[in-house]
């Protein structure tokens, strides 16, 4: 069975992936009217991920980061949307298999993105809590929550310990940001909250595997995030490695056993596979070889894009970093390709132009990193801010998100603590209640 699209005489390119780098190649294919655009994605709206931690900690509504996949393509003829889970490639018939049935392509254009890593560890996989999607990051808002709940009802001191402590490992800017933003909770949240419970007991560590915090950045940056987040109480673990966790006790490679509950892994991403790609390409880190113009080697008319893709150029001899600012520039290069392609005329290579790094801290510290800049404090806050906003689909998410930024930096307050559990009714599809 195949997937009702429509024929045409145009040539048609699908996207696999929603996210930073499928979005933006479909939305500037569109505009040329040359081709059609097939979207697949297993969820029908797009995730704005450098937000999730705030959603995690409660800071902002899940419906802010997102935005419904069929909304960008309102005024497109020619773009068709399908949620589905795609199961396989058959490069050589040019056909995917998907859950809705098989959907022919005469360019395949992979944004499949990257996954959690965790090394290998299944343990760590079935425990510790990831956050590499907005369900993730309501999955770990529930279960803070839940934990305090129960730790109001807790006598034992150890056993309180164990749901009030967290343990974030990867130190990264995810690490970085969550671990900053429980900070602030413990200080100025959870008293006015749980105003019977000793919120000194509450410790947030971070481990980091490295001897510095956020390795892609900096060493200014480094130094100072690690600065602002022992200000903020953090309990910062250096060259450390977490080498177990059984769901109560955290321990790692220097003897230290920490007890607690929750485990938030940010330690490393590792590219989501697509079953019929050769082996022959891909590399490590389960990327899939591409060349300067994000062809897959050695398969005709299939392309890769985003954190999925390995490209090397003189200033990347180890590809590119799997960051948004790669995955939306190699976006635009490939649909202008597609535009030259269509002209018969020569297409260009992909450069990446590095734009810069930051990371945020708590409110009033971040630390920003531009081509020819390097700043922290309450101004680099202010940056981190506003490129983040920008970047935002929709004015009305955009609104919101200022909003919600504005009121909790006036009161201390987040009015968006709510446990949010999946309900199953008798008939076994599966519902959300509050």
């Amino acid at each position: 069975m195949k997937i009702n699209i429509p024929e045409t005489d145009k040539k048609r390119i699908v996207i696999v992936g929603g996210g930073f780098a499928g979005l933006k190649l479909a939305l500037k294919v569109a505009r040329n009217k040359e081709y059609q655009v097939v979207l697949l994605d297993k969820n029908n709206y797009h995730q704005f991920q450098p937000l999730f931690y705030q959603v995690a900690m409660a800071g902002l509504e899940p419906s802010s980061i997102v935005f419904p996949l069929r909304k960008a393509f309102r005024k497109n003829q020619d773009v068709y949307i399908r949620v589905t889970e795609v199961k396989a490639v058959d490069t050589a018939n040019k056909q995917l298999e998907t859950s809705l049935g098989i959907c022919n392509y005469d360019y395949l254009v992979l944004a499949i993105g990257a996954d959690t890593n965790f090394f290998g560890n299944q343990k760590m996989a079935e425990l510790a809590i990831p956050m590499k999607s907005v369900s993730e990051a309501l999955f770990l808002r529930n279960r803070i929550l839940s934990d305090f709940e129960k730790a109001l009802s807790t006598t034992d001191y150890d056993e309180r310990q164990g749901l009030m402590d967290i343990v974030v490992v990867g130190g990264g800017p995810t690490g970085v940001e969550v671990s900053g933003a429980l900070a602030e909770m413990k200080r100025y949240v959870f008293p006015k909250d749980y105003p019977e419970l000793n919120t000194d007991e509450i410790d947030i560590y971070l481990v980091q595997g490295a001897g510095q915090l956020l390795v892609g950045m900096s060493e200014q940056s480094s130094k100072k995030s690690l600065e602002f987040l022992t200000q903020l109480g953090v309990k910062v673990r250096l060259n450390t490695l977490v080498t177990d966790f059984d769901g109560e006790y955290v321990r790692m490679n220097d003897g230290e056993t920490i007890r607690a509950r929750k485990l938030i892994w940010a330690a490393g991403i590792t590219g989501n596979k697509l079953k019929g790609m050769p082996d022959a390409s891909l590399t490590h880190g389960n990327r899939i070889k591409v060349n300067r113009f994000n062809q897959v080697e050695g398969i005709e008319d299939v392309y890769a894009i985003g954190d999925i893709a390995y490209m090397e150029e003189d200033n990347y001899p180890k590809g590119h970093p799997q960051v948004a600012q790669v995955a939306m520039q190699q976006a635009q290069a490939l649909a202008k390709n597609f535009q030259l392609r269509h002209q018969g005329k020569e297409l260009i290579p992909f450069s990446y132009h590095d734009l810069g790094s930051m990371a945020t801290i708590g409110r009033n510290r971040a630390v920003v990193d531009l081509p020819r800049f390097k700043f922290q404090g309450a101004f680099a806050w202010l940056v981190w801010m506003f490129v983040h906003l920008f970047q935002i689909l929709g004015v009305k998410n955009k609104v919101f998100v200022f909003l919600n930024w504005v009121w909790n930096y006036l009161t201390y307050d987040q009015s968006l603590r709510l446990i949010i559990r999946p309900r199953v009714p008798r008939n076994g599809d599966v519902e959300v209640e509050s």
